[in-house]
């Protein structure tokens, strides 16, 4: 039997592996099951085909006959979003290529993210080709699950519920997708013919009308929680998070608050009273977390993250990457008697400060003398042996997200006092995490009401807040050409850098790309 690689947009898995989960983590399983037949993206015609049914394998006309393989696929496509996979290189785009961060690491390993940092990526890319590769695997399983579970003889409201699930995840990848790329070939089929192979590219304005189309859809079918088995999966209030991210994208501010305000109606996402505690495996899937990526050590195959070891230090057995700038750490504030915001030492490790082991951090652990401590669990919970199996999930979006978007978008809609209101909610509580009693001085509420020294500050909370969670280079390039060429300085054209090429291997394999 002969794979024709007509594109690297999707792969497919051919042997089903039996995982047992610890009732620990409950449904990390979403994040824990290697599907086969649920993943099978078969790419072309078969050259030779056997006389006999394969033992052992599967088809993706053979494996949807039941309930139990349709959540068998939907727990494969969640793993297709984990950062277990090195490929889910988003923290690239998202830190390195803004001012939050840089490459870190020793100066040759993984080289070609400096492209990326500097603006000077090509199409050959290695990153570029592998977090393509990546994207489009999640989106190759998602459409496999949309098209076949819906045949399946089953409960119609958990088979609703798969479809949505699948929906929300295709929306979540193609999200990302058209914030790196731009236009990129919008695939909603399995890829079994020439036509759901080659497919063109799409407009932006295209891609968000579909990322809508599949949230409103999720949205409609998907549960407000789920029980302690299944915690994990995503819900309504991701759906309409997400809904809600998507229209702020588009500066469709009153639909974006509209969405926002149907999450907040919901009365189940709150802050955290810690701010730290966002970032600790004892309060993973807490009332702050909408949506975040699952993550299970001591698997085999491993399913932790290997975040944990990307960023950890090289005496914890760590390759320092995404090392914070200077730039970063001078966002936050400052009292005028020296104490700082609360955030930055529960985000990055600086010379002299507590490390997550109890011990001090030292400068010369990083390029730049600090690292991220978020993504990072300490040795007691992971050794350095086994640094790149971590524990850790990753929360994409989290409720303090949602209060500044909500507050950026009041303030866009010219409603000041609504905007301040959101905006302070998180500035009130990052004071309430200080050790001890806050300077007068330090994170006091904003109270402006001029729209442009309100933006200022939403912009500046959201990315001491949200500080290595992955958003700021997208956050840059969605308030436009002056404040994404202030920040990244005079080496960034937004007209011409703004998005990063399609892979080369992809436009030379995929026929509607040609010229």
């Amino acid at each position: 039997m002969k794979r024709n690689n007509n594109t690297i947009s999707g792969s497919f898995v051919n042997k089903f592996m039996n995982i047992k989960f610890s009732n620990r983590k409950n449904l990390k399983l979403l994040s824990a099951i290697f599907v086969i037949g649920i993943t099978i993206t078969f790419l072309g015609a078969c050259t030779k085909f056997l006389t006999e049914d394969l033992k052992g394998k599967f088809s993706s006309d053979t494996y949807y006959q039941n309930d139990k393989q349709a959540l068998q696929a939907i727990n494969g496509t969640y793993n297709a979003l984990a950062f277990t996979n090195p490929d889910n290189a988003i923290w690239v785009f998202g830190d390195v290529a803004s001012d939050d961060a840089v490459k870190g690491g020793n100066p040759g390993d993984q080289a070609e993210i400096t492209y990326i940092d500097v603006f000077n990526a090509n199409s050959t890319n290695g990153i570029i080709i592998n977090y393509w590769k990546f994207a489009y695997e999640a989106v190759a399983r998602a459409n496999n699950v949309i098209d076949k579970v819906p045949s399946v003889p089953m409960d119609d409201v958990l088979k609703n519920r798969i479809i949505g699930e699948a929906k929300f995840i295709r929306a979540y990848s193609y999200f990302n997708l058209v914030n790196v790329f731009g236009k990129v070939p919008l695939k909603l089929l399995p890829q079994l013919s020439q036509e759901t192979i080659h497919v063109p590219l799409s407009e932006v304005s295209a891609i968000y009308q579909q990322i809508e189309k599949d949230l409103t859809d999720a949205a409609t079918v998907l549960p407000e929680s789920y029980n302690s088995a299944e915690i994990g999966r995503a819900t309504k209030g991701a759906a309409l998070a997400m809904l809600g991210k998507a229209s702020l994208y588009q500066q469709k501010w009153s639909a974006a608050l509209g969405y926002f305000q149907q999450v907040d109606a919901l009365g189940i996402y709150h802050l955290l009273p810690q701010y730290a505690n966002n970032f600790k495996l004892a309060y993973e899937n807490s009332s702050e977390s909408i949506f975040e990526i699952q993550h299970l050590a001591n698997q085999n195959p491993g399913l932790g993250s290997q975040l944990n070891q990307w960023f950890a230090p090289a005496a914890e057995g760590g390759y320092y990457f995404n090392a914070p700038t200077q730039s970063l750490v001078d966002a936050f504030e400052k009292s005028t008697t020296g104490q700082v915001d609360p955030r930055l030492d529960a985000s990055i490790g600086r010379d002299g400060q507590p490390w997550l082991n109890g011990d001090l951090f030292s400068a010369s652990w990083s390029p730049t003398g600090f690292l991220t401590k978020k993504h990072q669990q300490p040795l007691s919970e992971v050794s350095a042996a086994l640094k790149g199996d971590g524990d850790l999930n990753y929360i994409y979006l989290r409720y303090a997200d949602l209060l500044l978007m909500k507050a950026e978008a009041f303030n866009e809609n010219g409603n000041a006092d609504s905007a301040r209101a959101n905006l302070n909610k998180v500035r009130q509580r990052a004071r309430a995490s200080f050790n001890g009693t806050p300077p007068a001085d330090l994170l006091a509420d904003i109270t402006t009401l001029d729209k442009n020294q309100l933006a200022t500050a939403i912009r500046n909370e959201r990315r001491v807040e949200l500080a290595q969670e992955f958003h700021r280079y997208f956050d840059l390039m969605r308030w436009g050409k002056t404040v994404a060429e202030t920040a990244l300085g005079v080496d960034f054209n937004y007209d011409t850098k703004r998005y990063f090429p399609i892979p080369q291997k992809e436009s030379d394999a995929n026929q509607a790309l040609k010229p």
